[in-house]
């Protein structure tokens, strides 16, 4: 029977293992270098062998490790070809899919959560799961009201065994952070911390997803399921017919469809805040559906998992974003240092110049600056390669600025949708979506 491992000492150690199992395999590659193999056959057979270690273990233990492998997958474009080659396909997978629970674990939480007579309400279940995650995994069935249904059950043990997994990376950050260099681990894992609790909160989950699904009933290109029925373990919603996510598309999806459904990614992303005053959080391709047409032409997206959702004060995004962007693109760095200064991003004792401030984020601001914008990995790589670099003006910046905690999911959903962008190396209407849904952008420096 396949259950999530919970005894901390045997996840302890498969988790500790993973940077001894690169240094092993480093070491017998230096031997095979020694007897003659070629260096780049041995770094790619290490990198590869390691890549595949990475996945099995996070994806076997699920919970947070699972979680971290998912977001390391979408900022995988950050890295360089020759380190990120090795790793994609391996991460990529972390989006879809991982080993599913046994049907006798999945029936036994069915019978705790809906009650014995289960089976009277769903009337016909698919013991296979059709996508697995990192604290649950889903199910087809058909509800008694005969409505096609999603079932996620909740992983038994998901949340001692996800909090004892984020504090284990922690420990071991690192070492872990040298099985994909140059993403500082611990930062992430923090964050990932700070939000689990929401996330294993069933009930919670479902009441965003009904304030979602409501708002987005007849739009013509976003499809949210209808919530059925939850339990603290359980949420029912209606099944989204699809033929593949998001993640299938940056693997193998023509241009015209890059291009179309990051367009549809992005506007619902902006969406959220402006149309139900929530943020949804959790950008990784999986949660987005592509749906299908009779005739073959490109429609929307069907969304789902709500589980990280960012609950906005105002009900929608900061108008200090748009308006800081917009007055970067003016080249004014007087007047977006004040502002980061306003809004908490940086610290009273904290002194920049406006021209360090200018040589870091003025290529971040390229997207907008233009009427079309290419995003692609080479472009994400190179700014990601120049922040890193010390002998760049601006590099040290981000040692000195703030993110407020206001902001912590913001960040996280602007980041990711990006790092996604640039994995479909989808080219959109950048600036004009901007000035249509970011509060403050269309404004201008006045506004």
């Amino acid at each position: 029977m396949t259950e999530l491992p919970r005894r901390a000492v045997s996840r302890t150690a498969r988790l500790a293992a993973l940077p001894l199992g690169y240094a092993g395999r480093t070491a017998v590659g230096m031997g095979r270098r020694l007897g003659g193999a070629p260096a780049e056959a041995v770094l790619s057979e290490v990198q590869q062998r390691t890549a595949e270690q990475l996945f099995r273990t996070l994806g076997d233990l699920k919970g947070g490790a699972m979680k971290m492998g998912q977001a390391l997958s979408i900022m995988e474009a950050m890295l360089p070809e020759d380190v990120a080659a090795p790793y994609r396909d391996q991460l990529t997978r972390l989006q879809d899919a991982a080993p599913p629970m046994s049907s006798t674990t999945v029936h036994a939480v069915l019978g705790q959560e809906l009650g014995r007579g289960w089976r009277k309400q769903l009337v016909e279940f698919d013991d296979d799961p059709a996508a697995a995650a990192s604290i649950g995994q889903v199910h087809r069935g058909r509800w008694s009201d005969g409505r096609e249904v999603a079932i996620k059950i909740q992983y038994p043990g998901a949340g001692e065994a996800l909090m004892a997994d984020l504090r284990q990376l922690s420990r071991v950050a690192r070492t872990v952070g040298g099985l994909v260099p140059g993403i500082d681990i611990k930062p992430l894992i923090a964050e990932l911390q700070d939000r689990v609790a929401e996330e294993l909160d069933y009930r919670l989950e479902a009441d965003a997803q009904r304030q979602f699904a409501e708002e987005f009933e007849d739009d013509p290109e976003i499809r949210v399921p209808h919530v059925v029925a939850q339990t603290d373990k359980i949420l029912v919603s209606e099944w989204i017919e699809s033929k593949s996510s998001l993640a299938r598309l940056i693997a193998e999806g023509t241009q015209e469809e890059r291009n179309h459904y990051g367009e549809r990614y992005v506007r619902f992303l902006f969406a959220g805040p402006a149309r139900v005053g929530l943020l949804h959080a959790d950008p990784h391709p999986g949660n987005f559906r592509v749906l299908p047409t009779t005739d073959g032409s490109l429609d929307g997206l069907g969304v789902v998992d709500f589980g990280a959702v960012a609950r906005l004060p105002e009900r929608t995004l900061p108008r200090a974003i748009g308006s800081l962007l917009r007055i970067a693109m003016y080249d004014d760095y007087d007047d977006v240092l004040n502002g980061l200064r306003d809004e908490g991003f940086v610290k009273p004792n904290i002194r920049i110049d406006p021209d360090e401030l200018r040589a870091y984020l003025g290529p971040f601001t390229e997207p907008a600056a233009v009427e079309r914008f290419k995003f692609s990995r080479d472009w994400m790589r190179s700014q990601f390669q120049r922040v890193q670099d010390p002998r760049q003006p601006g590099s040290t910046l981000a040692l000195k600025l703030n993110l407020p905690p206001s902001y912590l999911l913001i960040h996280r959903v602007w980041v990711g949708c990006i790092g996604v962008l640039s994995q479909l190396e989808a080219e959109l209407p950048f600036r004009a979506m901007l000035e249509e849904s970011l509060p403050g952008f269309a404004e201008g420096p006045e506004g």
